[in-house]
């Protein structure tokens, strides 16, 4: 009998994902780590994280927030998160006066301080207003990361450190980069939950 052409479509799929997922562990996750150390020393301290993308990596972005704002597991504080897609007013005021490209550039402007993380999440790493964020988030003082699909990109370079999925399929770099969401979730929690005398030196943010 002959197999339906859904189910090679989805065994490709999950193929894609499984290659994609293993490269991760084997190279990514010591950078997971670091940013989850390095987050919770942030944002314990008094600092906010920022985040932002387009379409997809937008949803993904409000899901790190919002798993920040309230828990991802285990009961703790609430620390400061805003994902700057969601401010709608914000957004459509300012594409209408200054254009698409700067909707998250000048909310970096208002909201973000010296200390503070900026993390941008494209599938492409070509996305002018993430560009545009990362470039404006560094003069002002953020350590800023990013969430992308293959290297080389622009915004892998505008970014200190970014993560970048080494797959031709969108899909696959989004369903990566919602792994890497929880496990930064994840490695953060694991730093706050650990009493200060017992936590590892956290490596120094990139200048």
């Amino acid at each position: 009998m002959t197999e339906h052409p859904a189910l090679d479509a989805a065994r490709l799929h999950c193929r894609s994902l499984e290659l994609a997922l293993d490269r991760f562990r084997r190279n990514d996750l010591d950078r997971i780590a670091d940013w989850g150390a390095a987050l919770a020393d942030a944002l314990t301290g008094g600092a906010r994280l920022l985040a932002a993308g387009n379409g997809g990596s937008a949803a993904q972005a409000q899901h790190l927030t919002a798993e920040l704002v309230g828990r991802y597991r285990q009961e703790r504080r609430a620390y400061s998160a805003i994902a700057l897609h969601a401010e709608t007013s914000s957004v459509t005021a300012i594409g209408n006066d200054y254009g698409f490209d700067h909707v998250y550039a000048r909310q970096v402007t208002a909201h973000g301080r010296p200390g503070d993380v900026l993390l941008l999440l494209s599938t492409s790493g070509r996305s002018a207003n993430l560009i545009a964020a990362a470039v404006t988030a560094r003069q002002a003082g953020l350590t800023v990361w990013a969430l992308t699909g293959r290297a080389p990109n622009p915004l892998a370079e505008a970014a200190h450190e970014a993560l970048c999925v080494d797959t031709d399929s969108t899909a696959t770099v989004q369903e990566t980069h919602l792994v890497a969401v929880h496990l930064l979730c994840e490695c953060f929690d694991a730093v706050v939950s650990t009493p200060l005398a017992r936590r590892a030196v956290t490596p120094g943010r990139a200048s």
